[in-house]
């Protein structure tokens, strides 16, 4: 596959900020004395606010200045205390209570990130102060209130994570440190396993569904909540826990000692039926892509020359990381662009090329998507249509064509960041849009034959496929209607949507037929691209979820 290097856009550690505003203070009495206020000293709370403003300014998808960001964000102080509200009058920024001036500042220079940090960090202390609503919130909860009003105001998919969330979501990604059960509550004697994952500590100790956790290191789990039961099962790689268990049947209790390793959650499941490789994949996290590739490997393993086709199931899957979407067209493409990106920063503007030489190239393919199907899920099943690679079944994707950046901030809390837009291989915008289905399930269409008969016969599809693939992505009121031609549907487990897929694929002359209705004209022997687009090859930690 070909990709050209990009930097993980994660950092970590604290960024080294200097300077200081120069708040307006009345004492609270709505006088307008000014004077200036030093900072003494930099805390973790103003590293993350300022690191937070400079990064927005440099790498949001549109160019936006850093006082409205701030602004906004003291605004949400609110949201903990209806009654504190901000406003700017000119080059003069004031906090109230209740209508009530609790301090006045000199606004910094709109785009002075350092500056802004400054008068927010001031604004949080003297809006504590003056609230004791505020002054029940400790910081995580006031940046948190800050950064979540600062941030719906730029987009519906960038926010902001705490601390401990972001762990959870950095685990979720990338994988954690764990034994490897699921389970979904605490009952009286403790906690039934629900699943154990693949290749797991648990696998390896032969636990099993039934079995009841009773006791982590000795501390009986009836009495925890369900977080501080994750928090003594997880822990450094290579470090033991003791486990305590009721094992199902026998009722017996046990305590194994078990290994803790590196733990990624399962996103790929494989069912063979009437010749066809069902694979459903749940999310893109780091190993989707390579469980992808066992799960062909496997079908052709024991179907062999029987195997007739692969069925990619994306229905409700909410997306995860572009690196993976990517690698995971490029297994069933042996050339032409999958996707690119563009967006304000340099490195935000990128293309990804498939190569030659993978395990699924020569497999008929259908592909799966509803309502629930966004982001990653959406890069690929655009890729797969557009190169003429696969029959789309279901229903209109959910049109989330922004791409996110992940940011880990100097207080270990996270920013999604949305930094670019991503365009099919023919070139549309997938935002607001998303993918069209060749063969659209929507609305109780029912009868397989009959549905697959009509789309071959006829000119409609092709033509909607045309515009859709033709409008731009400022024509808003176009891709509204276009949109209405297969309304999104949540249909999860719809066994229509599978039976239309395993029809098609055991019959090869009709796949190739309805194939062909689906792939797209090249534009004067090209795709367009973004022009100021370059080859990708290697992207990680960049979310499109």
């Amino acid at each position: 596959m070909a990709l050209s290097a990009l930097t993980r856009w994660i950092v970590a550690g604290a960024v080294v900020v200097t300077g200081a505003c120069a708040p307006v203070s009345d004492g609270g009495q709505g006088g307008s004395a000014f004077f200036s206020v030093a900072m003494a000293g930099t805390s973790e709370t103003e590293k993350t606010l300022s690191f937070a403003y400079s990064t927005i300014a440099e790498r949001y998808l549109r160019k936006v200045a850093v006082a409205q960001v701030a602004l906004d964000g003291i605004a949400g102080l609110g949201g903990l205390d209806p009654a504190m509200t901000v406003a700017r009058d000119g080059t003069v920024v004031r906090l109230q209570n209740d209508g009530r001036i609790v301090n006045q500042y000199a606004a910094p220079g709109d785009n002075d990130p350092q500056g802004w940090a400054n008068l927010t960090m001031q604004a949080l202390r003297d809006s504590r102060a003056a609230s004791a609503k505020l002054r029940q919130s400790n910081d995580d909860q006031m940046l948190k209130a800050v950064f979540d009003a600062a941030l719906t105001k730029l987009d519906q998919f960038s926010r902001y994570s705490a601390p401990e969330e972001a762990r959870n979501h950095r685990a979720s990604r990338n994988g954690f440190a764990g034994v490897g059960i699921r389970y979904d509550e605490v009952g009286t004697q403790g906690i039934e396993i629900r699943s154990v994952i693949p290749e797991s500590p648990a696998e390896a100790a032969r636990l099993q569904p039934g079995d009841v956790l009773t006791h982590v290191n000795g501390k009986p789990v009836r009495e925890m909540t369900l977080d501080q039961v994750s928090d003594m099962l997880r822990g450094d790689i290579g470090s033991q826990v003791a486990m305590t268990l009721l094992r199902k049947g026998n009722g017996r209790s046990e305590t194994v000692s078990i290994r803790r390793s590196l733990v990624v959650p399962p996103t790929v499941t494989l069912t063979l039926e009437h010749g066809v490789a069902n694979i459903r994949i749940s999310g893109f996290n780091q190993r989707t892509s390579a469980s992808l590739a066992t799960a062909v490997r496997d079908a052709r393993a024991q179907l062999g020359p029987l195997l007739k086709g692969v069925l990619l199931d994306l229905r409700g899957n909410p997306g995860g990381l572009l690196d993976q979407a990517v690698s995971m067209a490029d297994l069933f493409m042996d050339q032409g662009r999958i996707v690119s990106t563009e967006g304000r920063h340099r490195h935000s503007i990128q293309v990804y090329d498939a190569t030659p030489g993978d395990i699924a190239e020569d497999l008929p393919l259908a592909v799966l998507v509803d309502g629930k199907s966004a982001s990653a899920s959406e890069i690929l099943t655009a890729a797969l249509q557009d190169s003429g690679r696969a029959v789309v079944i279901g229903t209109n994707s959910y049109g989330k064509g922004t791409v996110q950046t992940v940011i880990r901030l100097p207080n270990e809390g996270e920013m999604t960041l949305t930094w670019s837009r991503f365009h099919s291989p023919s070139g549309y915008a997938l935002h607001g849009l998303g993918v069209l289905p060749t063969v659209c399930t929507a609305e109780g269409k029912e009868k397989v034959v009959p549905l697959l008969k009509t789309v071959e016969t006829s000119s409609t599809v092709a033509a909607e496929l045309a515009a859709w693939r033709a409008s731009g992505i400022d024509q808003t009121d176009l891709r509204t209607q276009l949109r209405a031609t297969c309304p999104s549907e949540k249909h999860g487990d719809d066994a229509t949507d599978s039976r239309l897929a395993e029809e098609l694929l055991q019959d090869r002359a009709l796949y190739t037929r309805v194939l062909a209705i689906s792939s797209p004209a090249p534009r004067d022997g090209q795709f367009a691209i973004p022009s100021a687009a370059k080859p990708v090859t290697a992207q990680a930690e960049v979310k499109v979820h």
